[in-house]
Formats: structure tokens, C-alpha cells, sequence
């Protein structure tokens, strides 16, 4: 099944249509939210969705029934497709680095999903060890402390 592009008033409307599945015009006016639009514009969508295939219709009588053919979960998924594609490289790992880096979804979350990761902490670098000018920088200050002890030792002696 060959999935459109909607505008996003019409993916408005279609998450209204998703709700309802099966429905008249008249189950549309009734439902949708303030600002009501007019009848006439409502129609015009509904006749545009038919178009690019997210609805079709029964004629009962005077009157048309539509039902939703694309379902919203299908919809969703050809959305993100679609961003993963064009956005991400088709790399699913991208999109989690990104979900993850601006913590729009934890470890817990992809733990619940029965996901396993391990995620290594930060390495701890070991700091180098310079034994060699560790002595010289040592051996100066212990000389600068000896130094220091036999002076405070003449000065208490002579006072």
C-alpha cells in the first residue's frame, strides 16, 4: 500500500478520522474540537484523503459513510521511515543516539522493551606515572623541608 504525504491539516483531521474509523460527515461536525470549520471545507478534506487513498466511502442513500483504509499505526511508521531515511542515514542507531543523548528515552525504557545494552561508564584514564621526576620533584622538596626543620631546631636552641 502506497502511503501519501498529508499537509497538516489534514493529518489533523485524520487523527479525528482514526478516532472515529467509521463515520458520516455529520459524526465529524459533532466531533471535532473548537473552532469548528465549516461543512463545506470538511468535505473538501474528505474528498482529498479519498484522493490519496486514506479513506474510502459507501453510498447509503442520499449520504456517503466513510471509513478509514490507512490505518494510524501504518501512517506512523511511514513517517518514521520517511525521517530515518532523510535524517538519520536509514541508521536506527542514530536515531537512538538521539533519543538517548537528548534523554528523550532512558536505558529503563529500552530495558522494558526487552532490549539488553550495556552501556560501559566512562573509562577511568589512568594519570602516567613519571617515576623519575616524581624523585627529582620529591628529592627537592624533602631537602627544602629538612632545611626548614633545622633552622626552627638552631632558633629554638639559641632562644
Amino acid at each position: 500500500m502506497k502511503i501519501n504525504h498529508l499537509t497538516s491539516a489534514e493529518e489533523n483531521l485524520m487523527r479525528l478520522l482514526w478516532k472515529l474509523h467509521r463515520f458520516y460527515l455529520k459524526d465529524i461536525m459533532e466531533q471535532h474540537p473548537e473552532p469548528k470549520p465549516h461543512q463545506n471545507t470538511v468535505s473538501t478534506y474528505l474528498k482529498i484523503l479519498i484522493e490519496k487513498g486514506y479513506l474510502s466511502t459507501e453510498k447509503e442513500g442520499r449520504i456517503f459513510r466513510y471509513t478509514a483504509v490507512v490505518p494510524f499505526e501504518e501512517y506512523r511508521k511511514f513517517l518514521v521511515e520517511e525521517i530515518v531515511q532523510k535524517f538519520f542515514n536509514n541508521s536506527g542507531k542514530e536515531v537512538l543516539e538521539l533519543l538517548m543523548n537528548e534523554h528523550m528515552i532512558s536505558q529503563e525504557d529500552i530495558k522494558d522493551l526487552g532490549i539488553d545494552i550495556s552501556m560501559p561508564g566512562p573509562e577511568k584514564v589512568k594519570e602516567p606515572v613519571f617515576e623519575y621526576a616524581e624523585e627529582i620533584l620529591n628529592a627537592k622538596k624533602t631537602k627544602d623541608k629538612k632545611k626548614g626543620k633545622d633552622k626552627k631546631k638552631k632558633k629554638d636552641k639559641k632562644g
